[in-house]
């Protein structure tokens, strides 16, 4: 019997017409304050997901190509269009370009591959994954974003996974929305829990752990998950919940940091330093690690936290570090 992965959606909260703002999670990572050195130009994003609203008014100019790996359009591999909604959103999170109307991705001028793994009913199997993932290092992409998972760990999967990061790409999943709230249990999903993968968990706007947010001890870090406005089809706007959200806050973070490194170190930071340099614009918020992992993406981390985080952050951050200490 053919097994599956599938997307990692948690709830659709909101689909509106009509917006016209910064998105909040955008906001909680300090994307804006990285923007007057790079937007992520130059950088190649691949998106394996559901495929891609590629007129939506916010994409259409970031996306560089793509290919259907799926049984949509009766298997057309020229013809990746989104007819499910996920894939759509997560392109937005990413790189979704700065207008008059609609929202900004964290990475504003960064490239899109729409790489669709998944159909309509947001479902894929092994084999279009790995097809997939091979697809983005023939087209040298600098960064793979999935946010899909599936409880079997795959070894053929696990070799593509491994082969991409052979090459320099940065591999980054999300975690799964199978948490109970309870860090003791371990809920695994397959990319993300490959030790080989940035794996990434979610937040809400509070900066506390989403219960959804599936828990064990490969969760690199999180990001924003809760309520996330993004494009969606048919050129609208929607609000999502779950990893699958979280994800792509960090894959455009990457966009931005591979850029600040080459401009600042003077040379192409490998996959290894690229990572280490992710990790230290982390910021520990106080529960298990295998909640959390380093803590939550915060891009202008520097070497001092008072001149960096606003008071309000800093004075929460050691709320949640001294709650949680009082309760073991």
């Amino acid at each position: 019997m053919e097994k599956f992965v599938r997307v990692i959606p948690f709830r659709i909260d909101q689909e509106v017409n009509e917006v016209n703002e910064m998105p909040k999670g955008i906001e909680l990572i300090q994307a804006p304050k990285i923007w007057p050195e790079t937007k992520g130009e130059g950088v190649t994003i691949a998106v394996l997901d559901t495929g891609c609203d590629i007129d939506h008014p916010n994409l259409q100019d970031r996306i560089i190509g793509g290919r259907n790996f799926t049984d949509d359009d009766g298997g057309n591999p020229e013809i990746y269009n989104d007819y499910n909604g996920h894939g759509t959103h997560i392109c937005g999170t990413l790189a979704a370009s700065e207008k008059d109307v609609g929202v900004v991705g964290v990475a504003p001028e960064a490239n899109l591959l729409i790489v669709k793994v998944l159909n309509e009913q947001g479902s894929g199997q092994y084999d279009w994954i790995i097809a997939g993932i091979h697809y983005a290092i023939e087209q040298k992409a600098d960064i793979i974003s999935m946010s899909l998972g599936g409880p079997d760990d795959n070894h053929e999967l696990y070799e593509a996974v491994k082969l991409a990061i052979s090459h320099n790409i940065l591999v980054v999943c999300a975690a799964g929305n199978e948490g109970d709230g309870n860090d003791s249990t371990d809920e695994f999903a397959y990319p993300g829990c490959y030790n080989e993968v940035i794996c990434v968990g979610a937040i809400n706007f509070e900066r506390l752990s989403s219960d959804f947010s599936s828990s064990h001890n490969e969760i690199d870090l999180v990001a924003p998950g809760e309520e996330i406005l993004s494009t969606y089809l048919n050129g609208k706007y929607a609000t999502l919940s779950g990893t699958s959200m979280a994800a792509p806050h960090v894959s455009g973070a990457l966009a931005l940091i591979k850029v600040w490194a080459t401009n600042y170190f003077g040379r192409d930071l490998s996959e290894p330093e690229l990572y280490a340099q992710l990790i230290k614009r982390t910021v520990p918020l106080g529960f298990s690690p295998k909640l959390e992992g380093n803590g939550v993406i915060y891009l202008t981390v520097l070497e001092h936290l008072g001149k960096v985080f606003d008071q309000e952050f800093v004075d929460k951050v050691l709320h949640d570090c001294s709650a949680k200490k009082s309760l073991i």
